[in-house]
């Protein structure tokens, strides 16, 4: 591990009265990351083209909204995080997952009209986006009409239908199940800022492993065209290193769109604001022990994929999809300047 990389420990008593201005780009000082493998331009630029150009024939997002989509980078994204994808067809899958997410928590979730009141309604339904309704025939069309009939149930209704042309049932159903896993956690965000809820850090972060992205590491092997068992996917090891991939991800996602969760809502909560209610303590010191808790993690991954690596070939491949995840999603996050700038902390 190179000094750029190495753990980052808390300089002494917090700065209370430091600005939040973003100032810095690139990478967090301190943050423990790999170096990604660099995207390669053509790629990049073809998966984008696909993805954009599925997306208006679906009609999934109105034209203003254009300029977030190039701003978000999709096609960059999941050619720095799958840089092992078997083929073209395979990262605009993932790429489609991806944009479907994404419109999912923006339209129901976030700022696009959603709201914590009455989400589970919404959420449920979007599940059966993926795990279809099954009973009499004229129901069964009441219920494809209306996945037809909204832009979030389209986008995930179609990009898992492209999805299980490529993957196998297993993984298919592996998919479905971890954004199961999702919706349970944006419902847990939903209802504590309904009750005003102040959760402790581990409440935070336990929640955070279930609102993270997850459903994006869980195809890695699809995108990398292979599978990794279900018997051993389930095996308890795999899915802690599996875990803690994703746990890390996640806040990494939770540092880098700090300042601009904070301009939007001061009350938005992320792991910095949770532990600074905790601790007692200033954003800023909060902010380095939350990158302290990021390298823990991180290290935890890196030693245990590292010791099952050795048990098997295939495993040693699903682990490296994992941290090849892990970097390329920390490499999108410190270049993608429409989106995100550091706070003014170092």
């Amino acid at each position: 591990m190179n000094a750029s990389t190495a753990a980052y420990r808390l300089p002494g008593p917090p700065n209370l009265a430091h600005s939040l201005r973003a100032r810095r780009t690139g990478a967090i000082p301190g943050l423990l990351y790999r170096p990604a493998v660099p995207a390669d331009p053509e790629k990049v630029a073809e998966v984008d083209r696909r993805v954009e150009d599925w997306a208006r024939r679906l009609d999934l997002f109105p034209a203003a909204w254009l300029g977030d989509f190039t701003g978000f980078q999709f096609g960059r994204a999941v050619v720095l995080q799958h840089p092992g994808a078997a083929d073209l067809e395979r990262l605009t899958v993932a790429g489609k997952l991806l944009l479907a997410e994404n419109i999912v928590d923006d339209c129901y979730c976030e700022d696009r009209g959603g709201s914590a009141r009455g989400l589970g309604g919404r959420l449920i339904l979007a599940q059966s986006a993926l795990d279809p309704y099954h009973g009499i025939p004229e129901l069964e069309e009441e219920w494809r009409h209306g996945m037809r009939a909204d832009g979030p149930l389209r986008s995930y209704h179609f990009a898992l239908n492209d999805f299980a042309v490529l993957a196998t049932p297993s993984q298919t159903d592996r998919f479905v199940h971890d954004v199961a896993r999702l919706h349970l956690g944006y419902l847990a965000e939903a209802a504590w800022s309904e009750t005003r809820h102040r959760p402790q850090v581990w409440e935070y972060l336990v929640m955070r492993q279930f609102n993270n992205f997850r459903p994006c590491l869980s195809i890695v092997d699809a995108v990398d065209g292979y599978e990794l068992p279900e018997q051993v996917y389930a095996r308890p090891e795999i899915q802690r290193i599996t875990a803690l991939a994703c746990n890390a991800t996640t806040i990494v996602n939770d540092l880098y769109s700090f300042t601009k969760e904070l301009a939007n809502d001061p009350a938005h909560l992320n792991l910095p604001q949770v532990v600074a209610a905790n601790d007692r303590c200033g954003l800023k010191a909060a902010y380095l022990r939350s990158v302290e808790i990021h390298n823990r993690i991180m290290e935890a991954f890196e030693e245990e994929a590292a010791l099952l690596s050795a048990t098997s070939p295939l495993v040693e491949r699903y682990a490296q999809g994992l941290a090849a995840w892990v970097s390329g999603n920390h490499e999108w996050h410190a270049t993608n300047t429409h989106r995100y700038h550091l706070p003014d902390y170092w």
